[in-house]
């Protein structure tokens, strides 16, 4: 895999080096689990990266005991898709703001990843918390590479390739369909590592969405109940056009299930050459 036109950062392998910046631990699940798994099978370094503990996330349980439940679940998460690394920051659910020692949290955690790209989510969204990541995210774009900024952690070289996550608002501005990836291949693996999050796929967010009663009691019948809750959304126009921009019309056409991103204008700005060699699936059957 040849990885020279995109590589921000110096390593001693031809690895590149992804971190995804988040709110809650089970956000970069949902949103970019499947990519994930595929860019760990193509041999990317892969951190999920949660700016808060979670511990809010529930009808039931809170406080530290429910932050130590969830951590635990995104450690297991991660072995299930395979990726490298999934951090917990020990920052309230609920209470995320854009500040200071919060954005160099984030900026530390992408020089000592030596990031050469990050992918976060869009400062437009319900939740106050994923609109302040988002900020948080765009804030520490092009700090990453200032010396004198956060000076106990060493700057990155050059400023990575920075990438949003998918969502579903329009307002001020609709998502932009950069990249779409076809995830059919891992959708098992992703819906495997969801089944992970236990206190937020079969209690909290049933209990939110009002279908708590719906969840079954068996493993084996949750996990197929939880398959369908998280894949029976139809692909968009936009992402059908942009598998076609990527895959071809033919290929386009096999997919059920897709993941997609923008490209953020804050950090470097990747040519298709470079997005290929970010997302080596494009295009391909691998």
């Amino acid at each position: 895999m040849s990885v020279s036109i995109t590589k921000a950062q110096d390593h001693s392998d031809d690895q590149l080096r992804v971190i995804a910046v988040f709110a809650h631990p089970d956000d970069g699940d949902v949103k970019m689990g499947g990519t994930a798994a595929l860019m760990a099978e193509h041999g990317h370094a892969v951190k999920f990266l949660s700016l808060t503990n979670g511990d809010a996330g529930h009808h039931e349980e809170g406080g530290g005991a429910l932050a130590k439940r969830r951590r635990a679940e995104a450690k297991e998460a991660a072995k299930r898709f395979g990726i490298d690394e999934y951090k917990v920051l020990d920052n309230h659910d609920g209470e995320l703001m854009p500040e200071l020692h919060i954005r160099n949290q984030v900026i530390r955690e992408i020089r000592e990843w030596n990031a050469d790209v990050v992918i976060g989510l869009r400062p437009n969204d319900y939740h106050p918390d994923h609109r302040y990541a988002g900020i948080l995210m765009q804030d520490a774009a092009y700090m990453v590479v200032v010396p004198n900024v956060a000076p106990d952690t060493p700057p990155l070289k050059k400023n990575p390739v920075f990438l949003y996550m998918n969502d579903r608002f329009e307002k001020p501005n609709p998502f932009s369909h950069d990249i779409v990836v076809g995830i059919d291949k891992v959708i098992d693996k992703k819906v495997n590592a969801l089944d992970a999050h236990e206190s937020q796929m079969y209690e909290w967010l049933p209990w939110v969405s009002g279908d708590l009663d719906q969840v079954p009691e068996g493993e084996k019948e949750r996990k197929e109940w939880l398959g369908k809750r998280w894949t029976s959304r139809e692909l968009s126009q936009e992402q059908q056009q942009g598998l076609e921009k990527w895959y071809g019309s033919d290929k386009a056409n096999s997919f059920d299930y897709a993941e997609s991103f923008e490209v953020c204008e804050y950090g470097h700005q990747p040519s298709d050459e470079e997005l290929k060699t970010i997302f080596p699936m494009l295009g391909g059957n691998k």
